[in-house]
Formats: C-alpha cells, structure tokens, sequence
C-alpha cells in the first residue's frame, strides 16, 4: 500500500473522496467549467449520455460528442478547487483504489477549461474568445510542490515580480505553459491568444477597489503596459495556472479557452455573455473532436 488512508481519501462506496468518480466514470478528454450549471450547458451538446454524478459543487456527465467519448467536469471557483480537482481526477487516473499503489501505465488526461474573463488589454475585445498560450498564479499554489521549477519560467516570473514592485507580503507568482499539442488542435481564426494571469480573489486580487483599498493601486497600469519578449499579460481568470502547473507536474496536457465579457481598460461589460459562451462550447466541441 504505496497511499496511506489519510492522504488517499476513499468514500465507502470505493470512489475517490470529493468528486465520487470512479477510473471507468470519466473520458480522457475532460472539459473543466467552474459554473456547475455549465455543465449541463456543455452536454446540452452530446449526442448521447452515459453518466452524471454531482457531490458539492463538483458536477461530472459523460457523453458523446460525434461519437468521442467526453467529459464534463464543474469546479467551482479559484485554484484551491482547481488542486482538488486536477489531483483527484489524477489519482483515478493512475492509482489503483483499491490496493492504493500507482498503475504501472500512465494514463494523460487531456484538461481543457472553458470559462470567462476580463482582458487587461484595449484591443482584447468584448464578446471574443481567448486561448492562454500560458497563465501566472497570483494564488501560490504550484509553490507548495516540490519540483515547481521544472515547469515553471522562471525568467518570465523574475522579470514580472521586479517590473511591478511585487509586493513580498504576496504570494510569489509563477508562469506556466499550457499544453502545446492541445494549442494546435484548438486553434483557429476567431481565437486570440495570450497571457493569462489567475487571480485568488475577484476583488483585491484583480485590482478592484470598492470600500477597501488595495495595497497596490497602479497594479493593473503595471500589468497592461509589461512585456517579455514581445508577450504582453492579455488577460484576468481565477484558474488556468493551477490548471496548467498541476497537469504539467503530473504528466497531463491542459488548456484554458474563455470568453472575454469585460474589458477592464476600457470600462466596458458583455451586454449578454451566455451565448458568447454557448458559442465558444461548440467551437472547443468541434475542435476536439475534429
């Protein structure tokens, strides 16, 4: 027995502790929304459906999609969901339950996250889709794994943390890619892509000042005007680098698609976003699938 009870949680029933899945319940393609009524948005598609669990906020379906098995996975919000969900959907994956030891064979899981977010740029329109080519963790939570620096870039995030003044009171932030062969096959004309930054909270953490005051009030004028390399920062969400570093760490291949309904230079929100979304749904389907 390789995962001890304490760390490898079990429900009675054999499944694994939050999301109550078993291996068998879930596709190697899973789509990652953080809305559990999305869910039903995304299978709204499927031809045919075979399974659907719920347990909290973490609603699973399995179905079919042009005949290709795919799943559908609810996350609630904020990368601390995110190390719930990526590690358990890994320990079904590629840990036997019931002796508790890894599977000699390592199954990939292809993680694609479909959400919205708010573009930190001019030319990033509302009511476009974004693909992030790659994400920055303002959360902190790659931090507490070993062999963080292994996926991370490292001169990404140094260069970052000193043209903002990165306050050392915060988390420290880290730089993730997303999966270059999922890139590829979800690419196309009407999608943008960019540098997403994944933020821990709507408010503070995004730069929003309401009743309290931020300890850095300029912080999203220091983010739109940084570049590395020719990259700028494009946009705002509250998962993808959790997403992306867990997956790169565990051998999986992750993507973030969203759709822009706020552009926070300009001012401006999605007067009706849902069929924005929709949209973006079908055309990630398409291509998965394609």
């Amino acid at each position: 027995m390789e995962f001890r009870e304490s760390e490898l949680i079990i429900n009675n029933d054999g499944s694994i502790f939050h999301l109550h899945l078993f291996p068998e319940d879930i596709a190697d393609d899973i789509i990652l929304v953080g809305d559990p009524g999305r869910v039903e948005t995304v299978a709204s598609f499927f031809e045919s459906i075979e399974l659907k669990k719920q347990n909290r906020e973490f609603c699973t379906i399995t179905g079919r999609y042009n005949g290709k098995r795919i799943s559908v996975i609810s996350t609630g919000i904020g990368t601390d969901n995110i190390d719930i969900v990526v590690n358990e959907l890994d320990a079904i994956a590629n840990i036997n339950l019931k002796t508790r030891d890894r599977n000699k064979e390592h199954r990939t899981l292809n993680l694609i996250r479909i959400g919205t977010s708010g573009s930190l740029q001019a030319n990033v329109n509302v009511d476009t889709f974004l693909m992030s080519k790659r994400s920055i963790g303002f959360d902190g939570l790659l931090n507490f794994y070993k062999d963080r620096n292994s996926v991370a870039d490292i001169e990404f995030e140094e260069a970052f943390k000193k043209y903002v003044n990165w306050n050392k009171l915060l988390p420290s932030p880290y730089v993730v890619n997303a999966s270059s062969k999922l890139i590829e096959k979800l690419d196309g004309d009407n999608i943008t892509k960019g540098i997403t930054i994944s933020a821990s909270g709507f408010y503070g953490p995004q730069g929003r000042k309401l009743r309290l005051p931020i300890v850095d009030s300029d912080i999203n004028d220091k983010i739109e005007a940084f570049e590395f390399k020719n990259q700028k920062i494009t946009n705002y969400e509250m998962e993808s680098s959790a997403i992306f570093g867990l997956s790169n760490l565990l051998g999986h291949n992750a993507v973030t698609l969203c759709a822009i309904i706020a552009n926070r230079p300009k001012g401006e929100y999605s007067k009706d976003y849902k069929p924005i979304v929709k949209k973006l749904i079908e055309t990630v389907l398409k291509k998965l699938t394609a």
